[in-house]
């Protein structure tokens, strides 16, 4: 019995709590339940809006030094970090082989003359054979016959000095490939920059370019002139124009910020990931303005920043000055409908036609709560650009109203139009009651 009394008596009190909590919502009990808020007024600020995006630092020129040509490296003069001329010699490769390819083609050169000559005696000959037999043949002194074969074989003679001159300018042709591969065997730099990369060392054969992709020997970079590469999303490239300033961290010079210029946006996008789940991005190239990092040069043909080196940007694309604006967390979203899609999933199935006419949900509204006396009121707001902590007002708020911007789970969830409100003076008053 005693038991069973317990059970009962427990019930009530669960009941009791229940209708206390219910009743101080309702206003029943005691007052009704408020809810602490922080209010500001909206002010008129200089807004910049940005993108940020992650990359790597690179050179601005880099070019890949790749032979055209196989062979082994006998030559190999510079080393990574070299500064190189336009024109100074970076690798030598073994010749031999190319040497005895153009000994070759100067030998079948000589064949080709030779036969050019004895074509054309050849052909003198024969010429003077036709033109004896023609006479003859006028004086019919000779048979048909004899003619004819006088002049086949001049016609012959004629084909085969044609031939000779085409086999001269075959060989020829081959005798300049073969020069070509053979000063193919050394590769000078093509522009004056900082040996960046050096990927073989002395002795190393090396697969040449002419017929498959090749070996990459080194890469030459203009290290004075650096910028960021950064992929941006397609929903913020849009944004993103030429000329555009952008503020750049490195990860190597923790706390300060260096300034550059977009220069080049991709117009191919870069996909990554499966088709379920892609990422699509798109390259910007910013240059960085050696202004910003002068104190950091100790040496004229080098920057310090290094190929690689991680990078956050940020690119600032638009400013507005003296709008009105409200803190990013004042502004949330509410649907504004008649009914929910759940509502009407609920309508039955002889409703079809009003379920088809009024199914239609409209998207969710920009609103802020505007304090009125002690109940929050929803006003809606047409918003523009925003940065890091504020957001543009183009329609909706006057610089007089009170917008309640803290504490951000009231504003997106809580909060109702005409829910009671009381006002703190600081935020901190705020953090005090919610502990």
């Amino acid at each position: 019995m005693k038991k069973g009394l317990l059970k009962y008596l427990l019930g009530a009190v669960v009941l009791l709590i229940v209708f206390v909590i219910v009743g101080k919502k309702m206003g029943w009990i005691g007052k009704p339940l408020t809810t602490a808020v922080y209010v500001e007024k909206p002010e008129f600020r200089t807004i910049t809006e940005s993108i940020t995006a992650n990359g790597k630092i690179q050179p601005e020129v880099e070019v890949k030094i790749s032979s055209e040509v196989s062979g082994e490296i006998i030559e190999l003069p510079v080393k990574e970090g070299d500064w190189v001329e336009k024109g100074s010699l970076l690798c030598r490769i073994k010749p031999d082989t190319y040497i005895s390819m153009k000994e070759r083609a100067i030998a079948s050169v000589n064949s080709a003359n030779a036969r050019l000559l004895q074509s054309k005696a050849q052909m003198a000959q024969a010429e003077l054979s036709f033109n004896r037999s023609k006479q003859l043949y006028e004086q019919k002194a000779i048979s048909e016959s004899e003619f004819e074969t006088a002049k086949t074989n001049y016609e012959v003679a004629q084909a085969e000095l044609k031939a000779a001159n085409y086999s001269v300018e075959s060989a020829e042709a081959s005798l300049k490939e073969a020069e070509e591969n053979l000063r193919k065997t050394t590769i000078y730099s093509p522009i004056s920059g900082t040996v960046s990369k050096l990927n073989v060392e002395l002795g190393e054969r090396v697969v040449g370019t002419i017929q498959m992709a090749g070996t990459e020997i080194m890469r030459i970079a203009n290290l004075n002139r650096m910028e960021a590469r950064v992929d941006v999303n397609e929903n913020d490239i849009v944004k993103v124009e030429i000329g555009d300033t952008a503020l750049i961290e490195v990860d190597a010079y923790l706390g300060r910020k260096f300034k550059g210029v977009v220069t080049q946006i991709a117009n191919t996008a870069n996909v990554q990931g499966a088709t379920t789940d892609q990422v699509t991005n798109f390259e910007v190239r910013i240059f960085i303005l050696e202004s910003s990092y002068k104190d950091l040069v100790t040496n004229t043909k080098t920057s310090p920043f290094r190929p690689g080196m991680s990078t956050t940007v940020e690119i600032l694309t638009n400013t507005k000055q003296n709008v009105l604006t409200v803190p990013i967390l004042a502004v949330t979203t509410r649907i504004d409908s008649v009914k929910t899609r759940k509502e009407w999933d609920k309508v039955g199935e002889n409703n079809t036609e009003e379920k088809t006419s009024n199914s239609k949900i409209e998207a969710p509204k920009e609103i802020v709560f505007v304090a009125k006396g002690d109940t929050a009121r929803i006003v809606e707001v047409k918003t523009g650009i925003q940065d890091n902590q504020y957001i543009e007002i183009i329609e909706g708020l006057t610089a007089d109203d009170e917008v309640v911007s803290a504490p951000y789970s009231a504003i997106s969830r809580n909060l109702k139009d005409k829910s009671l409100i009381r006002k703190v003076k600081t935020k901190e008053e705020l953090f005090k009651s919610e502990k």
